[in-house]
């Protein structure tokens, strides 16, 4: 499947719709099994087949929805389930904001429809593509596109499956989403900064979950790794020069 997809990428005359398609693939072969145990989760949270399809289509952010299907579950008032997705995805703030620049000729509505399907594993795909070059705005959008109905699709799938299974975790799902991160950040290292970089933010992340900061974890450790990045980068040019 890889081959085929860097094929793809490099063949002029395929559309940029099937370069997208074939581009969000590896995405969706992480999104539709954990789709898969939120729709389960959803579904023995006594979440409507609406409501829970309804939150991959608006809400469109994995951790946030297992967190909000287990917080359902356990009969969380509605305020605070809202401002534990609220922080959550505080992430999506750094992520949109270091693509932007790449997207400055783009039309604000373009950026805004491009800021709404933005989630981490697209952003991955996305910024290592932009450094290169941006591509045709239908393949942008036929990548964001791919992997929406692969989550909306694996959401389904998991609800209504979810009155024949009690417990996902002997099917390994629960694996899918860190073995998918694992794979997207092999993809951005090239060389010892982003190693460094990538040890650093996972140590820092450990670090403050075991802390008892486990709602700020990620938060704080991607702000202060790309903050080291900013740093190393800095620091090798100066040597460069």
């Amino acid at each position: 499947m890889s081959q085929s997809v860097v094929n793809s990428e490099e063949r002029p005359d395929s559309s940029p719709v099937v370069r997208g398609v074939l581009q969000a693939l590896p995405v969706v072969m992480g999104y539709i099994p954990i789709g898969f145990a939120y729709g389960v989760l959803a579904g023995q949270a006594h979440l409507s087949l609406f409501s829970t399809l309804l939150m991959s289509l608006i809400v469109y952010a994995g951790s946030s929805q297992l967190i909000a299907a287990g917080l359902f579950a356990s009969g969380q008032p509605m305020l605070s389930i809202i401002f534990t997705t609220f922080i959550v995805n505080l992430r999506h703030l750094l992520m949109s904001a270091a693509v932007s620049p790449y997207l400055a000729r783009w039309p604000q509505v373009r950026r805004l429809l491009f800021a709404a399907e933005l989630t981490d594993e697209s952003f991955a795909l996305h910024s290592v593509q932009f450094g290169k070059r941006v591509p045709a705005a239908s393949q942008v959008f036929a990548v964001n596109i791919t992997a929406h109905l692969s989550w909306i699709f694996g959401s389904w799938l998991g609800f209504v499956a979810n009155t024949m299974l009690t417990d996902v975790k002997p099917f390994g799902l629960d694996y899918a989403l860190p073995a998918m991160f694992v794979a997207l950040l092999l993809l951005q290292i090239h060389h010892w900064k982003a190693v460094g970089v990538a040890l650093f933010s996972g140590i820092v992340a450990v670090v403050f979950q075991v802390a008892g900061f486990a709602t700020w974890s990620v938060m704080l450790a991607t702000v202060l790794g790309a903050s080291l990045g900013v740093v190393l980068e800095s620091w090798t040019k100066k040597q460069s020069g």
